[in-house]
């Protein structure tokens, strides 16, 4: 198999033919057609996030087909077209069997490794890791069974793929997480992938006015394709002020899409009495956000986090295929342009410079 290979943060991904060991208990071997270029993994790169062993193969949003499965898989075989879920579950626990399976409480993510610790890939005898359960960023990929989500056949699946992350995490926030009721205000703070289809979220379920917030406005017009009514850009205006201005008395929803601790408390600022802040984006390691407490209680603000988009993964990931199939969910106004294995560390340039909707590396 082919794959790009972290080896250390802040330099270059190196394109390697990795060994795949087979399939174990539980697990399936998908041999992918396209993943995603987000800014998790991009985070991982450039060192933001600490903690990943190395060396590593990135990816977390990806599609492909079934090629093998290990003993006991009963749900899935070969031929099956899947969307990968980051999140993988065990459909027992407390969260799962209360339709929260986003939280489940057996199967945490092991950095690097698969359940048992151990990772299906190596160079040279040398384990390489997984990106927790998905490592998208390979011709094919070894992930738990849960992990792999099936879908109709006549779904693209380079269109697919997005829904393993961006699409899910940021419409699922919307109609999941908050449950936005039609005709409420919503704000989202960062404009990329996730807010992006924030966005479009809000949309779906008739919100007015939805407004993007950005540092870059080159970004404004992808956001008004997939919705917003309004623009702020946050380089020369106070967005807090701006949100005031927009709504009155400030945005029943504000969405945070991005990890930076002052826009949380942007966010938070912009508020109208008992409205709630949803944060989907993680900043770096050990930050820390500090607000004035008494609000909490006098405006019964509410702040609550977001874990990809409180999926359920079985259920929604067919959902959203249905959506675009019936044209009512955008994906290919997200695609902005299309990779190589090869190009991989132009895309996460292409991201970091802020010129991609969403990058696709295509296999």
């Amino acid at each position: 198999m082919q794959a790009a290979v972290l080896f250390e943060p802040g330099k270059p991904l190196e394109v390697e033919d990795l060994d795949l060991a087979s399939p174990q208990e539980n697990e399936v071997v998908v041999g992918m057609v396209a993943s995603g270029v987000c800014h998790s993994c991009l985070h991982t790169a450039d060192g933001s996030w600490t903690g990943f062993p190395m060396p590593i193969v990135l990816g977390d949003e990806g599609a492909g087909v079934i090629e093998d499965v290990g003993s006991g898989v009963t749900h899935l075989k070969p031929g099956d077209h899947v969307i990968l879920s980051w999140s993988p579950t065990c459909g027992q626990c407390h969260y799962c069997v209360t339709g929260r399976s986003q939280l489940c409480e057996r199967t945490v993510p092991i950095l690097g490794g698969l359940f048992d610790g151990t990772t299906r890939m190596s160079l040279r005898g040398q384990p390489i890791y997984h990106y927790g359960h998905v490592a998208s960023y390979a011709s094919h990929s070894v992930v738990p069974a849960s992990c792999a989500i099936p879908i109709r056949s006549d779904m693209d699946l380079r269109k697919a793929a997005l829904i393993g992350c961006s699409v899910m995490t940021g419409v699922g926030a919307v109609l999941n997480t908050a449950q936005v009721p039609a005709g409420a205000s919503m704000v989202v703070f960062g404009v990329g992938g996730i807010g992006l289809n924030c966005i479009q979220g809000g949309a779906l379920m008739a919100a007015h006015p939805i407004i993007a917030v950005d540092v870059n406005k080159n970004k404004f017009d992808y956001a008004k394709q997939l919705g917003a009514t309004h623009c702020v850009d946050a380089s020369e205006d106070d967005p807090v002020e701006a949100i005031m201005d927009l709504t009155r008395r400030g945005a029943d929803y504000a969405f945070v899409a991005v990890g930076v601790a002052d826009v949380i408390k942007q966010a938070w600022e912009c508020l109208a009495p008992a409205g709630t802040s949803v944060l989907i984006g993680l900043p770096p390691t050990g930050a820390t956000v500090t607000f004035d407490a008494e609000i909490l209680q006098s405006d019964e603000k509410v702040m609550r986090g977001c874990k990809y988009g409180s999926a359920r993964t079985r259920e929604d990931f067919p959902r959203l295929v249905e959506l675009y199939m019936a044209g009512k969910l955008k994906i290919d106004e997200l695609i902005t342009h299309e990779y190589t294995i090869d190009e991989s560390n132009e895309a996460f340039r292409a991201l970091a410079d802020g010129e991609l909707a969403r990058g696709m590396i295509v296999f």
